[in-house]
């Protein structure tokens, strides 16, 4: 299958190494600044992608290349829905990076053109690959928890002003958002799928603690209310000293126990329920080895939806997967916005909406 990347920045070395992995064909990569293709192809170290043309105008990309069936969008975030957009028209299948766009009017256009065009679009939170996600998730859909009581995301990471300063967009509420919207909405999706997808009101707050020099939050906490009468919090930070300290998502029930922990939920610190069985053993201090706080899920989103499209059928994360998880972001936003609880579904809310907050 023929593909593109557009973005080549930090991101993108996960693209270029799940294309490699999945024996996909680089056509092409499109990035404003021609200096990062090399940095990018270099880091990735794994292929000659030698072939693949490369670009500074993704709509010139577009029209010279009709045979791509898909293109990855891993740009700062304030640019996915215009990009978007565009790919759709063109016909083109889609993986867009998080959050798939920085507007509730933006993400419900993506979803509503993909399904007119007929093209594919997944939002790419990876981690939904995790093996100790993949475990927990089985666990969720074979009710081995009974009735749900709470569960809990804590994104309890470091960003200092030398992130920052690698690129002019991070922290600003129209390109980024803060540290819910970029380093927490990976958690925040989890939290989300795994106590169920109907959420009736989000209540949070957030603060500027230590980066003055954004635009955006470094710190956030929430309380979810679940349709199903589970309750969940969310904190979120990018504060922690010196370095990350971890991604832990909890789920608590009245048969099981489950802590997924690690830098990224990538291990299973517990896993105790009342039915146990021989198999849960080997759950028991399960350790998933990451290079990085991406985790390894790229490789196995890219072959999801290679097989979505070869077989017609929606990827196993899809756009409204990735439409909820940036509607909890813009639910927190707005509640700290307005300091009342928000109910969903949230009407049209944008992370422009918060500019001057702080």
């Amino acid at each position: 299958m023929k593909c593109a990347i557009i973005g080549c920045g930090r991101i993108a070395v996960n693209h270029v190494k799940a294309v490699a992995n999945n024996n996909l064909d680089l056509v092409a990569l499109c990035d404003v600044d021609d200096s990062k293709f090399d940095i990018m192809l270099e880091k990735a170290d794994c292929g000659d992608f030698s072939n693949a043309e490369r670009y500074a105008d993704y709509r010139q990309m577009l029209a010279d290349h009709p045979e791509i069936e898909l293109v990855a969008i891993a740009t700062e975030s304030g640019k996915h829905a215009e990009i978007a957009l565009d790919c759709i028209d063109a016909g083109k299948n889609l993986i867009i990076e998080k959050p798939m766009a920085m507007s509730i009017a933006d993400a419900d256009e993506i979803i509503r053109r993909a399904d007119e065009k007929g093209v594919k679009v997944s939002a790419c939170h990876q981690n939904r690959f995790n093996v100790a996600i993949q475990q927990l998730r089985e666990a969720i859909e074979a009710d081995r928890f009974g009735k749900l009581s709470h569960g809990s995301i804590h994104v309890r990471w470091n960003r200092g002003k030398g992130y920052y300063d690698q690129a002019s967009w991070r922290g600003t509420w129209e390109q980024d958002g803060g540290t819910l919207m970029n380093q927490c909405i990976h958690g925040i999706d989890l939290l989300r799928w795994m106590m169920g997808d109907d959420v009736v009101e989000v209540y949070g707050t957030t603060r500027q603690r230590f980066h003055d020099y954004l635009e955006a939050e470094d710190v956030g906490v929430a309380v979810v209310k679940f349709a199903n009468g589970a309750v969940g919090t969310i904190e979120g930070t990018s504060n922690v000293y010196p370095k990350n300290l971890e991604e832990t998502l909890y789920v608590f029930g009245e048969n099981g126990t489950v802590k997924i922990g690690g830098t990224s939920t990538n291990n299973i610190d517990v896993w105790d329920f009342a039915d146990e069985t021989e198999a849960d053993a080997a759950n028991k201090g399960l350790e998933e080895q990451t290079s990085n706080v991406y985790g390894n899920g790229h490789t196995l989103l890219y072959a999801d939806v290679v097989d979505a499209i070869q077989n017609d059928r929606a990827p196993y994360v899809d756009a409204v997967a990735g439409r909820n998880a940036l509607e909890m972001v813009l639910a927190i936003y707005k509640s700290q916005k307005t300091g009342e609880p928000v109910t969903l579904p949230l009407g049209n809310f944008a992370s422009t909406d918060m500019m001057g907050e702080f």
